[in-house]
């Protein structure tokens, strides 16, 4: 069995951004099962430093989200991402599950829109660089709308390998920014081309060769979620699937940190799901 931390905090079905709230209802209460597990550990999110995040984002931007209502859970957003990748860099867990109350990657250095406050993955990374000997990252991004402010703030970090799977298609020049384009003029990809789209570009991650796989999970894709790509709740469980089947046969951990998606019948049934897969050797 994987050692796998769940990070959560209550205030996120309470206080967090107000369209993100009532996703979480069934939480934690519906991960009673997984809990059980001998080696899944429910850990509460940290409340993240100001000093943590003047790292990455100005301080009339944090001035700015201090103000935001709506980003009240941003600073424990941040802490949970932040504590999981830094025990995964330390080998006190193996695989990680972050709960969020916030959005993170539409934030770019000096802005924040939708529900996106701070951009807790850029922070963690940031972090753990200067805290553990960890360099080089891969993050795969299922969330069904573009995550343009993590591009903005890791545009000339050589060592960050970013795949997107979205609406648009661009590579670039050195193979470090991914984008494939899962919708045509007709609607989504069926779900197979969908996997088969993202199976396509894994030997790019394995060739790059980074120290942590990330997944930023969107349940937005949901077929009936408001982006849409067509993906049902068990086609969650097979990206997991093929992640978790990469993150081992690179010999590194994975960590999975929820992005965006309103429905609480879809997380309900497919989050534990994730969480059980993710402690499986």
């Amino acid at each position: 069995m994987k050692r796998v931390g769940v990070f959560y905090h209550p205030a996120f079905k309470t206080q967090g951004f107000l369209t993100l709230r009532p996703r979480l209802q069934d939480f934690p209460g519906a991960l009673d099962g997984v809990l059980k597990l001998s080696d899944v550990r429910l850990y509460e999110c940290p409340r993240a430093t100001r000093e943590m995040i003047l790292k990455v984002h100005p301080w009339e931007m944090v001035a700015m989200v201090d103000l935001e209502d709506q980003c009240r859970t941003a600073y424990e957003s941040v802490g949970g991402v932040v504590a999981g990748m830094e025990a995964l860099a330390r080998g006190e867990l193996d695989r990680v599950f972050c709960f969020t109350g916030t959005g993170g990657h539409h934030a770019g250095r000096r802005e924040f829109y939708d529900s996106s406050c701070f951009n807790y993955v850029v922070i963690a990374i940031t972090y753990v660089r200067e805290v553990t000997s960890w360099r080089r990252f891969a993050i795969i991004d299922t969330d069904a709308l573009h995550g343009a402010g993590t591009m903005q703030l890791l545009d000339e970090d050589r060592e960050v390998l970013h795949l997107c799977l979205c609406r648009s298609n661009y590579h670039s020049e050195d193979g470090r920014f991914l984008e494939v384009n899962v919708h045509s003029p007709l609607g989504p990809v069926s779900p197979q081309q969908y996997l088969e789209k993202l199976g396509e570009q894994l030997p790019r991650v394995r060739q790059f060769q980074p120290d942590l796989l990330l997944w930023y999970c969107g349940f937005n894709s949901h077929r009936d979620d408001y982006g849409s790509l067509g993906l049902t709740e068990g086609n969650y469980l097979e990206i997991c699937d093929l992640l978790a089947a990469l993150a081992g046969e690179m010999g590194v951990p994975l960590q999975v940190v929820l992005g965006g998606g309103s429905l609480h019948q879809v997380l309900g049934a497919t989050i534990p799901g994730i969480i059980q897969r993710l402690a499986q050797d």
